[in-house]
């Protein structure tokens, strides 16, 4: 019998978590997926992704609110012991997250923290409290942005919490490399999904600009991001580390 696995990954009830989910699953991963509100749709993404072989779990958290990790922690740990029958998790992919569209000089205080919460100290520190489960030889994937690479209107807020979060997946590199754990970060160009209202799923003129400057000729789906996040995880990308993997279809080349 084959060594199972287990993997968190945060906003797993849609879009590109969801597909990561999907793939993990497919690839025999068993998976605690994280949601923000929608328990339905939660729900309803255990049913339609667990298998015979490996399955969807759903715990609700906020990833802004690091009050709360130490109990979600202790949820991660009941769950693997009960539903998995397994003492620890192998990967960690962070990949919940938001956008708010803003000007450098029209951002309030409010937007800042909300994204520097969201998507540099919460990840951060939910990562940090989640380092007891997570097995030594265990992979650790930030999901970021293809924006810390070049310009996007109204994405600057956004893109700069990314680019720290690139930079703090180095240094955890380097230190968790002694327990034999890689960290890699995973950034991904316009996809057509709900996020971010579903602007590049949902206004043609925004999917055709993107898909011009895109040398493959399209915007990237949710299984572009899924596919390539399963396979990095593999045994067969062990050797990967410290890395920025865009994941654009080659965009603003």
């Amino acid at each position: 019998m084959n060594q199972k696995y287990a993997a968190l990954v945060t906003g797993a009830n849609r879009g590109i978590g969801y597909s990561i989910a999907k793939h993990l699953i497919a690839a025999g991963i068993d998976v605690l997926g994280t949601y923000l509100t929608n328990e339905a749709e939660a729900k309803s993404a255990e049913a339609a992704l667990s298998t015979e072989n490996s399955k969807l779990r759903m715990l609700k958290l906020d990833i802004s609110d690091y009050t709360t990790f130490s109990t979600f922690t202790a949820q991660v740990k009941k769950l693997l012991d009960e539903d998995f029958s397994q003492s620890t998790l192998k990967y960690i992919v962070q990949n919940a997250g938001n956008i708010i569209h803003t000007r450098f000089d029209a951002a309030t205080p409010e937007q800042l923290d909300n994204q520097y919460n969201i998507h540099f100290k919460g990840p951060y520190l939910l990562t940090a409290a989640l380092l007891p489960l997570l097995c030594d030889g265990g992979h650790i994937l930030n999901i970021t942005s293809a924006a810390t690479r070049f310009y996007l209107p109204d994405h600057g807020p956004y893109s700069a919490m990314k680019g720290a979060t690139e930079v703090i997946s180095l240094y955890m590199a380097k230190e968790l490399g002694e327990r034999r754990i890689t960290v890699n970060a995973v950034a991904p160009g316009a996809i057509a999904s709900d996020f971010g209202g579903g602007l590049v799923r949902d206004n043609a003129e925004v999917n055709n600009s993107l898909a011009e400057i895109t040398p493959l000729g399209r915007v990237g789906q949710p299984d572009d991001i899924g596919s390539a996040v399963a396979a990095l995880l593999s045994d067969n990308m062990r050797w990967v580390n410290g890395q920025r993997i865009e994941v654009t279809g080659g965009q603003s080349l």
